[in-house]
């Protein structure tokens, strides 16, 4: 009989050790989000949730162990080009009488052609998928005509370019294989003041390096972002990040993600005691965009508020008053807020019930929706809090899906390869003719109908799929050169293509 209730008690025991590892495990699976849906743990955490392997308070080893070989080194390669400004070449006075062995012809300008050299730059990144899936920084790839990717383990692979944001420093690669290591999305909402964190990546061109520091600041914004509508609410950390982390992971004492490296507060251009690293909460509604659309589908609330930026003077001149949230500086009639009933003065308090306190958190909390979706919009007015729920909107004002956008489609212009007989009478190779100019980006410039493009960025284009192809493999603020037919002389317009405005001290949500 006492032989039984032995036995029935380690049953028991037994069954109920079985029972709580299944329940942990399917905890556990309910966490995935995006490309992470196939319910199963990595190769890499093997072993990571062991008892009698636990990491303790500050044992960092059982997470370094499970992220490395998820993290990855990105090596680019930009091919050296010939740039030429294509420009008609002045009429000499002295041709007449040198014929082709005229000394002086290379006093009165025309094409004239270098060699840009090959660059090379490396950073990191992080894959999310066991199919190849990678998240990285879009300033570790931008302009790249070759992106190697080297895992801890030595493999190497060739990657392309799945998609890319400029607003918030996000770009997705792929590399061809399965049963890839890849790291799980934590929560960056959970990150707290203090906590424990560990930056991985290859900086300064070394091998897989993990250092550890604490999060000392959470929801930064330090307007390094360019873009149209640039998101910044950086996790802050004092984690040693150098040149070469840019794309690599920032995870908890758990292994799992919770941000992005992106930048480094520095006078020198190396660690001086600040790093940033966008949230991983942030991160995952991009990259499913990305993965999906090729373009992120970006919401707005469709309210301006006043920058943490802004002087006191500033304040004062728009009539600010002290409040808890973000103060509406301006509701557009065409936005969601002014049918949600939100006006000037108000003050923006809760999002879905998470508090509110500042313009990066707003950005935050805004960025991980999609135009369409409706949230509770908490706000105070006259001291008095209020709820209201909005539709969230695009830019353009809709709630209809926004497809990848090409830059020769951002310049909004109607455009023609310019005909043979007009480049032999102008003495240039051939050109792009902008026939008529609509709502695009060209129309913050003063170029006319008529003008025809032979460069951008000192390289040669002589039709339209030129253009394309070299606006396609460039960012921010190019110069675009060319001549007006029938005129003597060149001109040249710069041309932000990311159509930013600068020197405004609001900002649209």
């Amino acid at each position: 009989m006492k032989l039984k209730s032995i036995l029935l008690i380690v049953a028991i025991s037994a069954s109920t050790a079985v029972l709580s590892v299944w329940g942990y495990s399917k905890w556990m699976q309910s966490q995935y989000a995006g490309v992470q849906e196939n319910g199963k743990l990595p190769v890499n955490y093997a072993g990571f949730f062991n008892k009698d392997n636990a990491a303790g308070p500050v044992d960092f080893s059982a997470a370094a162990t499970s992220a490395t070989p998820a993290v990855v080194h990105i090596k680019t390669r930009t091919k050296p080009k010939q740039v030429s400004n294509n420009l008609p070449k002045q009429r000499n006075p002295f041709s007449d009488f040198f014929g082709d062995d005229d000394p002086f012809s290379d006093f009165f300008g025309g094409p004239q052609s270098r060699m840009t050299p090959e660059q090379r730059a490396s950073g990191s990144g992080v894959l999310i998928s066991a199919d190849g899936y990678i998240v990285t920084n879009n300033h570790v790839v931008e302009g790249a005509d070759e992106i190697n990717v080297t895992l801890a383990n030595r493999k190497t692979y060739k990657a392309t370019v799945v998609g890319t944001d400029n607003n918030s420093d996000i770009a997705v690669i792929k590399v061809e294989g399965t049963g890839l290591p890849y790291l799980v999305y934590g929560n960056s909402d959970d990150t707290r003041l203090g906590q424990w964190v560990l930056a991985v990546g290859y900086p300064l061109n070394l091998d897989v390096t993990v250092t550890a520091g604490i999060v000392s600041a959470k929801a930064r914004s330090i307007g390094i972002n360019r873009g149209n509508s640039p998101i910044e609410s950086f996790i802050q950390t004092d984690a040693a990040v150098n040149p070469g982390n840019s794309g690599g992971a920032l995870i908890n004492t758990n292994g799992e993600l919770i941000g992005i490296n992106s930048a480094i507060a520095s006078p020198t251009g190396s660690y001086a005691g600040y790093s940033y690293a966008i949230p991983v909460n942030m991160v995952k509604k991009i990259v499913n965009d990305l993965i999906k659309f090729g373009t992120v589908q970006r919401a707005y609330i469709g309210i301006q508020y006043l920058s943490e930026q802004a002087s006191d003077e500033q304040k004062k001149q728009q009539g600010i008053k002290e409040g808890d949230g973000v103060y509406v500086t301006d509701v557009p009639k065409d936005g969601a807020a002014y049918q949600g009933g939100i006006q000037k003065g108000d003050f923006i308090t809760k999002i879905n019930g998470a508090t509110i306190t500042s313009g990066p958190e707003l950005q935050d909390q805004v960025a991980r929706y999609k135009p369409g979706d409706k949230i509770s919009l908490t706000y105070v007015r006259a001291g008095k809090e209020n709820t209201t729920t909005v539709t969230l909107k695009n830019k353009a004002g809709t709630y209809t899906e926004v497809k990848a956008e090409s830059a020769l489609d951002k310049l909004g212009a109607e455009l023609a390869n310019l005909d043979a007989a007009t480049a032999k009478k102008n003495d240039i190779t051939g050109g792009v003719v902008v026939k008529k100019i609509g709502n695009g980006i060209l129309k913050r410039t003063r170029m006319q109908e008529g003008f025809v493009i032979t460069s951008v960025n000192g390289q040669p284009v002589n039709n339209i799929d030129e253009l394309k192809s070299v606006l396609a493999s460039t960012q921010g603020t190019v110069k675009i050169e060319g001549i007006y037919p029938g005129y003597e002389g060149s001109y040249a317009y710069p041309l932000n293509l990311n159509g930013s405005d600068k020197g405004n001290d609001n900002g649209d949500q």
